[in-house]
This record gives C-alpha cells, sequence and structure tokens, in this order.
C-alpha cells in the first residue's frame, strides 16, 4: 500500500486524511488561469471599455444617484476588494458618497448582521455608504413591475428603485437549476419579494432547470423577463469578478446586465468545467471552506457537481463544516413530513415552497448515489435530512466500502462547489 496524503478546506480549517493511490483516479481542479496583475486597471478598463454598454462616464453624471446590488455572506466574489475602487470613481465622476448606497442580495437567505455587511465590502466603504438587507419577507419593502409569462409576479425592493443607476455586483458560477449564477440573479432572486422567488424557483420542477444550460431554461427566461420589466423605467450596469478557487481574480467582466453576463458565463466554463473520462466508484469532494460550507442549504452546490462523476449505485463523500446546520428550517420540515425523493416531489408539485425546494435538490441526487457528509451537523439532524454523517474521510470510505465494496475507484474533487466535471462522450 502506498499512501498519498491530502488537506481539504472544512469551515474555517481543514480535514487530513490519506488515500492508496492505487485507488485514487485523479483530482479535479479548475483550470490554471493567470491571476489578475493589477485589480484597479483591469476594473478601470472594464468600465471604461465594457461589453455591450456605453462606458461609465457616460452613464454616470455629477448628482445622480446610484444603488449597488452587493452578494451576502454566502457568495463569495472579493466585494471588499473591488467596491472601493467602484465607489472612488463614481466620486471621481461626480457623484458624491450620500447618494450612494448598498442593498445585500440575500433572496430568502437570513439577514445580515452589521458586522457581516462591514467584512462584505470593507470597512472604508461601509463607512461611507448606507447598507441595507433586502428582507424578502417585509413585503411592505416591494414595488410590483408587472408579471412575466410564466405568471411570476415581479416585487423588487424599493432602494433600488428611487436609483438613477443600479450596479449589479457579483460573481459567476454554475447554478443547479438556473444554469449559471450572476447577472439576473442579483435582482431576482436577490432583491425579490419571496412570492416573487417562491414562484421563480417552483419552475426548477420543470425539464431544462438544470446546471450549466441558460436557453431553454425556464428558471433563467423567467428571471430574465422579471428583470426587463424592472429595466424598461431604470438603467442596469453589470460589474462581475471571476475568482478562481483560492479566490484570486481571474478576469472582471463590466456592462449590459444581459451581454456581459453571457460573456462571463463563457469564461465559467472554461474555467471550472473538467472533462472527466468515465464516472467514479466514490468521489470524494470538499465545499472549499467557509462560507460554502456554511449549512447543507449551500452545501447542496457541491452535492450537485459531485453527483456528475459519481456512477449509479456510488457514493459521494462531502466534505463541509455545516456550522449553521441545515440552514432552512422548511428544508428540515419538508424531509420529516415526506421522508423520500418521490414524496418530496408530489408535495411540492402540489405547494412549491422555498426551503422544501431545496429537500428535493438533495433527495433527486439520491436516487443515483449514497451521500455521505464528513460534518459537525448533528447526526439526528443528518439522518432527519437522509444522509450518514461521520466526523473523519477514514470513516466515511470504511462507509462507503460497504456499498462499493473493497475494488474502488476514487475521484478527488478539492473544488467540488466550483468544479463541474464533464463526462467524455
Amino acid at each position: 500500500m502506498s499512501l498519498v496524503d491530502y488537506k481539504y478546506h472544512y469551515g474555517h480549517g481543514y480535514k487530513n486524511f490519506s488515500l492508496d493511490k492505487e485507488h485514487v483516479m485523479g483530482e479535479l481542479k479548475t483550470k490554471p488561469f493567470a491571476q489578475l496583475p493589477d485589480l484597479k486597471a483591469a476594473v478601470l478598463d472594464a468600465l471604461y471599455h465594457p461589453i455591450g454598454s456605453a462606458p461609465i462616464n457616460e452613464l454616470v453624471r455629477p448628482g445622480m444617484k446610484i444603488a449597488f446590488i452587493c452578494n451576502d455572506s454566502t457568495r463569495v466574489a472579493n466585494t471588499h476588494d473591488f467596491m472601493p475602487i467602484l465607489v472612488n470613481e463614481m466620486n471621481k465622476l461626480g457623484v458624491k458618497d450620500e447618494d450612494m448606497h448598498i442593498v445585500f442580495a440575500l433572496g430568502t437567505h437570513r439577514l445580515m448582521s452589521h458586522e457581516e455587511m462591514v467584512e462584505q465590502v470593507g470597512e472604508d466603504v461601509a463607512g461611507r455608504l448606507a447598507m441595507y438587507n433586502s428582507d424578502c419577507k417585509k413585503q411592505e419593502d416591494f414595488a410590483y413591475f408587472g408579471e412575466t409569462s410564466f405568471g411570476t409576479p415581479v416585487w423588487l425592493n424599493k432602494q433600488i428603485c428611487d436609483a438613477d443607476l443600479v450596479i449589479l455586483t457579483g460573481t459567476v458560477v454554475y447554478h443547479f437549476f438556473s444554469g449559471f449564477g450572476g447577472g439576473r440573479k442579483a435582482v431576482l432572486p436577490g432583491v425579490a419579494a419571496m412570492e416573487t422567488v417562491r414562484k421563480n424557483h417552483s419552475l426548477m420542477m420543470q425539464p431544462g432547470a438544470q446546471l450549466g444550460k441558460l436557453d431553454g431554461n425556464p428558471v433563467y427566461e423567467d428571471q430574465m423577463e422579471g428583470v426587463a420589466l424592472f429595466a424598461k423605467e431604470h438603467k442596469l450596469f453589470l460589474f462581475h469578478s471571476i475568482l478562481d478557487a483560492q479566490h484570486n481574480f481571474l478576469k472582471v467582466f463590466a456592462g449590459d446586465w444581459r451581454l456581459a453576463h453571457r460573456e462571463a458565463c463563457k469564461f465559467v466554463e472554461q474555467v471550472y468545467g473538467v472533462p472527466v473520462d468515465e464516472p467514479a466508484d466514490i468521489v470524494i469532494a470538499s465545499c472549499g471552506g467557509y462560507p460554502k460550507d456554511i449549512n447543507i442549504y449551500q452545501l447542496q452546490k457541491t452535492m450537485d457537481n459531485a453527483w456528475c462523476a459519481v456512477r449509479d449505485g456510488g457514493v459521494v463523500i462531502i466534505i463541509g463544516e455545516c456550522e449553521e446546520g441545515s440552514g432552512s428550517a422548511a428544508l428540515e420540515k419538508a424531509l420529516e413530513e415526506n421522508p423520500s425523493p418521490d414524496a418530496i416531489k408530489a408535495e411540492l408539485e402540489k405547494n412549491f415552497v422555498i426551503g422544501a425546494h431545496k429537500a428535493f435538490a438533495i433527495t433527486r441526487l439520491m436516487k443515483k448515489a449514497k451521500f455521505i457528509l464528513v460534518s459537525a451537523l448533528d447526526k439526528n439532524i443528518a439522518r432527519k435530512l437522509l444522509f450518514e454523517a461521520v466526523d473523519d474521510v477514514d470513516e466515511a470510505i470504511k462507509l462507503a466500502e460497504e456499498y462499493v465494496g473493497k475494488d474502488y475507484k476514487i475521484l478527488l474533487m478539492p473544488e467540488g462547489s466550483l468544479t463541474v466535471p464533464v463526462l467524455k462522450k
């Protein structure tokens, strides 16, 4: 036996483990791309040479009001690095600090504390601009913009409605049912009311709502329609950063909220899509540590990516701390009342509930493979959510052997929340 040592991100630290190299097919990692040598230069170049839009100096005028939509704590875009550059440039173009504010795109996530807001955008910007949570449950905070052809009522946060220009910041990664994140998602679901998000996300039950697909994806098309209703009367400008697994800047995109996002998606496919020769008996995937493994709600994205690389009847081992537990009472309740994939699907088709939709996202994957968590998640909660939960990778491997036998091949995904395996045809 020849052992190889591994060290994978887990919460704020790491999990160490060793594997017999005879069992290891390989490690799936994002392709190596050069880091941006000068972030400020790249940001300014993107602003003044945008995709499908007039340059920023033709959009911004002295005295106008600007709203920035920024990621919440569950999304990593290095917002604290680029926001000072954006805000200072707005100052140079004649916009005062008091005429700018930040709205955090919480979607249906929990509210951020002031300290978390400061951490996201940096102390300098947080001390200069007003900051707001978009609380999807406070219906009085939202304005109505009509209904999409899919029947989604479009209610958006009033904090973006009075701005002369809304700048959508964030990042782009693969998304398990809306194709790709970023772009229009900063607005819908980012700063949308609960019923808007609920109706939009209910489309995940339809064919075409899948990872890496935009055209023909009902969730994406509904989101685009919803944001277009807002854009009839409001100016939007996109600024997104693409990071590697170590959170280094690879590229920034700016411009038209539709066209610039499409270009960013093409780049993401180059960076994060990784070809795989054949599916593995066992896949071991790290979410990438905090905040990507903060709870089951977020960890599910790594499950989807790892699912692409495992064979039918195989095992997926997810390394994720889950310091905030499941992340959703609705998720737990759905699985308590409907403890099987088919039961969850049937219930959601009758009554789609945000939070419970994650129960469907999780359990549909379990039809193909067994999922084992290396996690601090309470074991009773894990069982409730149909997982096996153990404390370390060695224990997980022993458990996996009960399902796949002793003669197995392992595929490793140290960047599981980002890397998307693409099986060669």
